[in-house]
């Protein structure tokens, strides 16, 4: 694989605390820092490059990322994943009114958890991992975001980066961090103006972006489009679907109400539909997925094809707008490069290189690794970092969807387009008598109109829209007629459940974190007291066997002490610190 460095010298070193970029996705994370003046993605403990975004509630105890996943299957209904996918989304949304709030139990009792809450506890994950591999203090953070976030999400993932203790410097698109990446590689290559395409389809987002590029650096994100609700898990669970409906004909009972099973067959669909569309068939094979019966099914490449046609479609059609917004025709795309997970799926490689005519698709830079590898330079940037590579990184971001205001009546009038540069500021003066309805719209805040009630049509207000580097807006505005600047007050909604919890949240990832420590203490002294046990085990074993130092009736004595302290160790909950240390002293005496 491509390994890609950026050297990043500078004579601004920050002495106190680290800067990391973070790829907060929806079913994985990653994260990268500056180490050894070049980019490098962080590994865990299990070496592995992204941790999943996963947290679980088990035993007393709470597990986050590979722990999280790995135990799924034994606890589905503690283990909670997605959560990005509700993060910013308000309580009026009556689409997801009965999932915002996740449910799951912790030390004996039903906890509701927010997406926020979950998310920056993957995020803390991540500040841990990076802190471990670091050796220092992680301060700041860029973080990205799907480029179809709305101005609630976008301030939402800041708050999510507060609770976590981080700084955030700023939320950035993730195909713009993908640009970031390539334009540093290629940048020596560049020598006229190129136009790529970014294709990133993660695990429940898509977007697309047509990106410019030119020989100095200069980024230039021309047009965005994306979905926030459309990604690889659709194909996991039309094949969920497909299989469930299956079994349910062939031995006529419903696997998706089963406790265990329906987290095992959606593992197995994320796994075989990365070698489906390259090979003939594949069959999944679950033991005891009901009541003693073995799941057994075999699908066809053209079954998978069949169930995911509409999906594949989406995706094209997507490219083609984005092409269509910029009116460019395909022959003028210079690249096309690959983001996030689901762009390893064969069919879908093949469909993008059908559509540009053959061209072979970028995939240089690690799928999984790239988001956060723009991020972190973008990180280095900000945080004063000057290699000769980045000195001159230029990066113009645009506004993916369109800030409008409404007016009485229901219309609205849009202030900032779709696709213009950010940061942007726009200034408009309205009275009753704009056009366009406004109610499929996303509502953001409001003004409170206090002024005392004019003649009709002579009311005006001024209106101000600022949409800063993050993509979030602020916005003011002052009734002209009365010249009455405090007549309106502005409400910014942002997310208020967020915003109205985000101390309380703080308490409780203080709390969680103190809980986690104590875990991390009692799960060290299990197992220095499991190797005790075993080691005395072991020489008793080989004692009684070899001399007569010990009695029958001492040998009786010990091995029921043992006994009692491997009734300890098997204890589904972990004792305190204090119940071991006795187990131990006991157990000392005796042996």
């Amino acid at each position: 694989m491509f390994q890609m460095q950026v050297l990043l010298k500078t004579s601004m070193y920050r002495k106190i605390g680290a800067t990391i970029g973070i790829d907060l996705g929806t079913t994985y994370s990653c994260a990268g820092a500056r180490q050894n003046d070049q980019v490098e993605i962080i590994s865990n403990d299990q070496r592995n490059m992204t941790i999943p975004s996963c947290v679980a509630f088990t035993n007393g105890r709470r597990l986050i990322g590979e722990g999280a996943k790995n135990q799924i299957t034994m606890n589905p209904t503690n283990t909670i994943y997605d959560a990005k996918r509700l993060i910013g989304r308000r309580f009026n949304d009556t689409k997801l009114q009965d999932i915002l709030m996740i449910v799951a139990s912790h030390n004996g009792e039903e906890n509701e958890f927010s997406s926020e809450e979950i998310s920056s506890m993957v995020l803390i994950k991540l500040k841990e991992v990076a802190e471990k591999f670091l050796g220092k203090t992680v301060h700041d953070a860029v973080i990205t975001v799907p480029a179809y976030f709305d101005d609630s999400q976008r301030q939402a993932t800041k708050d999510v980066g507060h609770v976590a203790g981080l700084n955030v410097l700023q939320i950035i698109n993730e195909p713009t961090s993908t640009a970031i990446a390539y334009g540093l590689d290629m940048k020596n290559h560049i020598a006229r103006d190129i136009n790529v395409h970014i294709f990133d389809l993660g695990g429940d987002t898509f977007d697309v972006s047509l990106v410019t590029i030119d020989k100095k650096g200069t980024i230039t994100v021309k047009v965005v489009v994306g979905h926030t609700h459309l990604g690889g898990q659709d194909i996991d669970n039309a094949m969920f679907d497909y299989f469930v409906e299956q079994f349910k004909r062939k031995h006529k009972v419903d696997i998706s109400v089963n406790k265990k099973a329906p987290s095992r067959l959606k593992e197995a669909c994320e796994k075989e539909k990365r070698v489906l569309s390259s090979i003939i068939d594949t069959t999944i094979d679950i033991d005891n997925s009901h009541d003693g019966v073995d799941f057994s099914m075999r699908i066809s490449r053209a079954k998978f094809k069949k169930l995911n046609e509409d999906f594949f479609s989406n995706c094209i059609k997507m490219v083609e707008t984005c092409l269509g917004d910029e009116k460019m025709n395909k022959k003028q795309i210079d690249e096309v490069v690959l983001v996030g997970g689901s762009t390893g799926i064969p069919k879908v490689q093949q469909l993008l290189k059908d559509f540009f005519q053959g061209k072979e698709l970028f995939k240089k830079i690690h799928v999984d690794e790239v988001v956060a590898y723009g991020a972190t330079v973008l990180a280095a940037k900000l945080t004063g970092y000057s290699g000769k590579r980045v000195r001159n990184l230029v990066l113009i971001d645009v506004v993916p969807l369109s800030l409008s205001i409404e007016i009485y009546g229901g219309y609205f009038s849009v202030l900032i387009k779709r696709n213009s540069p950010i940061p942007a500021k726009k200034e408009g003066i309205y009275v009753n008598g704009e056009r366009s309805m406004a109610k499929d719209s996303n509502w953001l805040g409001k003004f409170d109109d206090t002024v005392p009630p004019l003649l009709k049509g002579l009311s005006q207000v001024d209106v101000i829209f600022d949409n800063d580097a993050n993509g979030i807006l602020n916005w003011s505005g002052v009734e002209l007629t009365t010249g009455l600047k405090k007549g309106i007050i502005v409400t910014n909604h942002k997310d208020m459940r967020s915003t109205r919890n985000i101390e309380k949240m703080l308490d409780d990832a203080h709390k969680y974190k103190l809980q986690d420590e104590e875990n991390k203490k009692k799960v060290f002294v299990h197992n220095a007291f499991e190797d005790y046990l075993y080691d005395v085990k072991r020489k008793i074993k080989k004692i009684g066997n070899t001399t007569k130092m010990f009695t029958k009736k001492e040998l009786e004595i010990m091995e029921i002490a043992i006994e009692k302290a491997n009734e300890i160790l098997n204890e589904s909950q972990l004792v305190g610190f204090d119940e071991y240390q006795k187990e131990l002293n006991q157990l000392e005496k005796i042996t």
